[in-house]
């Protein structure tokens, strides 16, 4: 069977208007926004919660990160055809000013093409923010010999692992760079993504994309994928936590790993292909034992609510979670493997039909890691074998490093990668 990663399918406010309310960005009005809008309260709410109309640009941290996924996203990994370090320079402080455009409204970046127009008139004559965040991360192979990057590489990054189970198209995966594109509609993330490659032409070239949805809260709660689930219930135990945040977000600068890499994040993309014609067969009893959680509510077979812990201390033997549930090899939550969480931001695709007229969807699997190996490998690696590998084949996506944020008007995404000494 062919597997294909082609792309599936608020308040307005001008940017002039958003320019004086949202611009002051900073590490505390990350976390503020973050707070509102991934608090308790929210998520356990039957009312719907209205997406924030805008992000802060500059902080310690990258946005798209800590906030919720928005409805709409891009993901687009390049190869960097800079010939030189000082153009590679040069093409990052154009992706800063452009991105802090189009967050903020902020200096209209020059691209030298001064007979046409900077827009493109997708968002219409009044450009709002949206919701957009643009994540930057990289890929190992930019720190190969062409930039004298080596000695700055973040310790644990390399090429996406070949897992038993996956069936990987190497075509669709990894990348010198990845912008990961998120908004609260799709024709704002298409916007941004123009103006983007644009700005950049000469020195990205697109390796492969794919683009992705989250699904409203049905009827509550935490969004589902295409299976059926609820999917990212675990985040609230990290979100609830700035203590959890800093202990498997946010990597560390020192030991093994350059001091730049201080304040970003190893950054996971699995493109996630799901069999639904033959999902679709299987008794909702037996798809809740494969994934130990109930499908209407999202509660651990354990509890009766989403955001119940998972009770396996009464269920030594897996008569009610089965040993080889996903959510039991994910977690056991007996304390042992706290440090091996991660931050979950996923997002469901939709690419039509394969050659073979089989539907062709899945979910774009995104984490945020402190630590690759300890966390997001070593998770995947309890999950080979689960009875889940039947119905899903991870086919492509790569690894990659978040950057350390913009922290004010004079910084740049990767300056300090750039000017790294270990």
């Amino acid at each position: 069977m062919t597997r294909r990663p082609t792309p599936a399918p608020g308040d307005r406010v001008s940017r002039r208007g958003f320019l004086g309310a949202a611009v002051a960005g900073s590490a505390s009005a990350v976390a503020a926004a973050t707070a509102l809008t991934t608090s308790p309260a929210a998520a356990d709410s039957d009312a719907p919660v209205t997406p924030p109309t805008a992000y802060p640009f500059q902080g310690r941290h990258q946005s798209g990160i800590l906030e919720p996924a928005q409805r709409a996203s891009a993901f687009v990994a390049f190869t960097v055809t800079s010939p030189d370090r000082a153009r590679l320079q040069q093409m990052l402080k154009t992706l800063t000013s452009t991105i802090r455009y189009l967050m903020t409204g902020r200096g209209v970046p020059y691209d030298g093409m001064v007979s046409t127009s900077y827009e493109n008139g997708v968002l219409g004559p009044d450009v709002a923010p949206d919701g957009l965040t643009v994540t930057v991360s990289v890929g190992s192979s930019l720190f190969d010999d062409r930039f004298g990057l080596k000695s700055a590489k973040p310790a644990r990054l390399r090429p996406m692992d070949d897992f038993p189970n996956d069936a990987l198209d190497r075509s669709v995966c990894d990348g010198d760079l990845m912008l990961q594109i998120c908004a609260n509609n799709h024709d704002t993330v298409l916007h941004a993504l123009r103006i983007l490659t644009r700005a950049t032409r000469a020195d990205l070239q697109v390796r492969w994309r794919t683009e992705g949805f989250t699904s409203p809260p049905r009827p509550a709660g935490t969004p589902r994928n295409l299976l059926g689930f609820k999917d990212g219930t675990a985040n609230k135990e990290v979100l609830d936590s700035p203590e959890v945040i800093d202990q498997i977000v946010w990597t560390k600068g020192g030991g093994d790993e350059p001091a730049w890499v201080e304040g970003g994040s190893y950054h996971v993309v699995r493109l996630i292909r799901m069999f639904v014609e033959f999902w679709d067969r299987v008794s909702v009893l037996e798809q809740q034992r494969m994934m130990g959680r109930d499908r209407d509510s999202g509660a651990p077979l354990t509890g009766s609510k989403e955001f119940d812990l998972p009770d396996y201390r009464h269920d030594p033997y897996g008569n009610v979670v089965p040993a080889t549930a996903h959510i039991r090899l994910a977690n056991p939550h007996d304390g042992t493997v706290d440090d091996q969480r991660m931050l979950r931001r996923s997002f469901n695709y939709s690419a039509g039909t394969d050659p073979n007229g089989q539907l062709d969807m899945g979910l774009i699997f995104a984490c945020f890691n402190q630590d690759l190996d300890r966390q997001f490998v070593t998770v995947q690696k309890r999950l080979i074998d689960e009875p889940l590998v039947d119905y899903i084949s991870p086919f492509g996506g790569g690894y990659f490093f978040a950057l350390p944020g913009v922290r004010d008007d004079d910084d740049w995404l990767g300056r300090d990668m750039l000017s790294s000494r270990r």
